[in-house]
């Protein structure tokens, strides 16, 4: 095969979304922030919305989101992009708006603005990267860090009785009326990654029908904050952190006819 017929448009297997900017990520290598990234540009090119995409991100290693995929987006305070979206959503109801947060901003400083619009059913979509630290701000224990987990904060391990137990905050969100679609993934495969990607579609499309809150945790890997390598990162996540978090739908409430 020569090469003019290699790169014929047809013989394409892969190619970089159109969405996703040709930058230089600031992501540690193994992060599964930038799988994440990819599978929403794909999915917003796909679905043809990116016209109408707001994407609000708040502090923490999403917080240059912006930088990556190119949609429109809002900078919110630490755990409050909820309620920023809450309100993005209400002025701008044909508009397709969804959060993308982590373990610390979510279920931290943030566990009342999540609870309460998803309590609201408000239409959003919720992507929650779960790898159970604070990675941005030095590796310092989360509400979701495991049992005997050694972090900055916890250096011989989160202890019951000293920092609590580990918060699992997606079952109580499928709890609540206003949630339509609450669902645990990962992306340390390629078949996990194709399987997160129609749960995102699946909540992309919930929030343009105005079914209510989807909720999407992705349970990821933090190699960095875990002084392990990306490989061994897996293997740590799914030994530990599916037993914990274990992947599938929570909540699917299907569409009346």
């Amino acid at each position: 095969m020569t090469r003019e017929e290699i790169i014929r448009p047809e013989n394409k297997v892969y190619g970089r979304p159109e969405l996703l900017m040709p930058v230089h990520t600031h992501y540690c290598p193994g992060c599964s922030h930038g799988v994440v990234h990819k599978i929403i540009a794909e999915l917003l090119q796909e679905m043809n919305v990116a016209d109408k995409a707001v994407g609000v991100a708040p502090v923490g290693c999403a917080v240059f989101a912006y930088n990556y995929i190119d949609i429109d987006w809002i900078e919110a305070a630490h755990g409050r992009a909820p309620a920023v979206a809450t309100a993005a959503s209400r002025l701008n109801p044909d508009a397709l708006v969804f959060t993308y947060q982590g373990d610390g901003d979510l279920s931290a400083i943030g566990t009342a603005e999540t609870i309460h619009a998803a309590n609201r059913g408000e239409n959003i979509v919720i992507i929650f990267i779960n790898n159970a630290i604070y990675g941005m701000t030095g590796g310092q224990m989360a509400p979701t860090t495991l049992l005997g987990m050694k972090t900055a904060t916890t250096p011989y391990g989160r202890r019951a009785d000293l920092n609590g137990y580990p918060l699992a905050i997606s079952p109580i969100l499928a709890s609540l009326d206003g949630t339509c679609y609450v669902t645990r993934q990962a992306v340390h495969t390629p078949a996990a990654v194709r399987k997160a990607k129609a749960a995102i579609k699946k909540a992309f499309q919930n929030a343009m029908a105005k079914r209510g809150t989807s909720v999407v945790e992705i349970v990821a890997t933090c190699n960095s904050g875990w002084k392990l390598t990306p490989a061994q990162s897996n293997d740590w996540m799914v030994e530990n952190m599916f037993p914990k978090y274990p992947l599938g739908d929570l909540k699917n409430v299907e569409p009346q006819q």
